[in-house]
């Protein structure tokens, strides 16, 4: 239908940053006519969230993060902290737990979200700052509970899920795109400039593997082509990396070959 989905970070009147989700055509190899479906969802400098992808039941989902107001994560009425569930028009969808938007809530900085080959969605998630440590990832579940600012790591607290894997309180992911072939969870590392697989088995995480570790700098998305390659993004001209000759690329890589 040429329709095309962004996310994206904005400043509204009086320098308040605010996140929306919109909708824009693709013809003519132009973007034109841009409806916003979703507004006004709380944003920051950091912990913007900001993935979005259409799940196989045909809904769109949408990561956003508690742009730094922790206590938002857990207030089911706010749209930070949360993986959102809409129609592809940014209603809410009809069987959501909480009959508004929320599919999922008390997230930190949801990044990475992708659907086994079961069906199921799986999310990588930012951990702390200061020190860092405690990248998750999670098995979503609707109308659950995930534990941010509660708990983080191993913690556990009544109805509050924890993670299938964390990276612990001495190593840092950064994770963010991710996605799925086969059972292995591809997810790009953008502080720890990897591209991790983590190995699945019975819902549980049995392995994780390493490829490309400081070879390219940080990896931002990961993607499955149609071809079944694995199509890569590096981000080291954020601020945050040291750029190289030819920066940023897209990386393409047969994942049968790893």
């Amino acid at each position: 239908n040429h329709y095309v989905y962004l996310y994206y970070t904005y400043s509204s009147l009086g320098n308040e940053t605010l996140n929306r989700v919109v909708r824009m055509k693709f013809e003519n190899d132009k973007l034109t006519d841009e409806n916003i479906i979703i507004d006004k969802i709380p944003g920051a400098l950091f912990h913007n969230g900001g993935r979005i992808k259409f799940g196989h039941d045909g809904y769109l989902y949408i990561t956003t993060g508690d742009a730094q107001n922790p206590s938002q994560a857990q207030n089911i009425n706010s749209l930070a902290g949360k993986i959102l569930r809409v129609t592809d028009q940014g209603k809410a969808v009809p069987g959501n737990t909480f009959n508004n938007l929320v599919y999922s809530y008390g997230h930190r900085n949801p990044q990475g979200i992708a659907w086994d080959e079961n069906g199921q969605l799986w999310e990588t998630e930012h951990g702390r700052s200061n020190p860092s440590g405690f990248d998750e990832i999670n098995l979503i579940q609707s109308g659950k509970n995930y534990g941010w600012p509660d708990i983080e790591g191993n913690q556990i607290k009544s109805g509050l899920e924890i993670p299938k894997l964390n990276s612990g309180a001495d190593a840092t992911w950064a994770p963010a795109g991710a996605a799925f072939t086969g059972n292995s969870l591809f997810f790009a590392g953008l502080r720890g400039q990897t591209l991790y697989e983590a190995i699945i088995q019975n819902n549980q995480v049995i392995q994780l593997k390493e490829h490309f570790s400081g070879q390219y700098g940080r990896f931002r998305e990961v993607v499955l082509g149609p071809d079944g390659m694995l199509y890569i993004t590096t981000s080291n001209k954020d601020g945050r990396g040291s750029p190289n000759a030819g920066d940023d690329k897209i990386i393409r890589v047969d994942p049968q070959k790893l």
